[in-house]
């Protein structure tokens, strides 16, 4: 959501979310979620190819990405276009409205808190956390992962950081990184078997798995892939590091053998 004081109208050329409200033979009536107006998809607008029947492209309730052709803001009406809205465009717009309605949630939450409305929390905090981060969500996706102190030096009030950083960690879904190994164990031991699966249990109990997930995986024995998906790369690197040393200390002990190799 855009925190600058939002047009009445789109503009042409934009993105719109809208909802199929009406269909006929000659078009779809839509409402655009983010204004709040009424449009029009007309059927030759819909594919590039022939449309026989609209409604193998659109159905009342849907939700679609359609591009604005024409505003007409004496007549309140708006010409919109589907066939002009490109894959890559389309899965664009729709991340970037989830992401626009999902920042609203945690401003509006935290807003009732402190008993201000979503309006006066965009316009102590909102416009800041734009300005400083270049999306609102960005911003508070670093609250969710540092701490209210990231706000406050974008100038946004104590108080209403403060009051942000409990719902963004708890509605942000933060981004996760991967990285992996190799692991090649053998133990000629009687017991074998039973030491190499004690160490690689001993991979998910270093103290870093707090803040990773650590899995282990049976290649083709004797190899074994481990993977580590954490908050960031430092700490992915950290966590798989130390649970790879942390096997192979385990199965060093037990009278067996490893090597571990980083993979890209």
């Amino acid at each position: 959501m855009n925190t600058s004081k939002k047009p009445e109208w789109p503009e042409v050329g934009d993105l719109v979310i809208v909802t199929v409200n009406r269909i006929t033979d000659y078009g779809a009536y839509v409402t655009l979620d983010e204004f709040g107006k009424e449009g029009l998809l007309h059927v030759s607008e819909v594919s590039s190819s022939w449309v026989r029947n609209i409604r193998d492209f659109v159905r009342e309730g849907q939700k679609s990405v359609l591009k604005v052709l024409r505003v007409d803001t004496e007549k309140r009406h708006v010409d919109l276009s589907l066939r002009r809205v490109t894959k890559r465009e389309r899965i664009e717009k729709i991340m970037s409205w989830k992401r626009g309605r999902k920042a609203e949630a945690i401003i509006r939450s935290a807003g009732e808190k402190l008993g201000l409305s979503l309006e006066e929390m965009y316009e102590k905090a909102g416009v800041l956390i734009e300005k400083a981060f270049g999306d609102v969500y960005e911003g508070l996706e670093r609250l969710a992962r540092e701490s209210s102190a990231v706000l406050v030096n974008a100038g946004v009030p104590k108080e209403i950081a403060e009051a942000l950083e409990p719902v963004a960690r708890e509605k942000v879904r933060l981004p996760m990184v991967r990285v992996k190994g190799t692991l090649e164990l053998q133990c000629t031991k009687p017991n074998g078997i039973r030491c190499i699966r004690e160490a690689l249990l001993s991979a998910t109990k270093v103290e870093e798995a707090k803040e990773g997930n650590i899995r282990v995986y049976v290649v083709s024995p004797p190899k074994y892939s481990i993977i580590v998906a954490a908050e960031d790369y430092k700490k992915a690197e950290k966590a798989l590091q130390k649970a790879s040393e942390n096997v192979l200390k385990t199965i060093t002990k037990a009278g067996g053998q490893g090597v571990f190799k980083r993979e890209k």
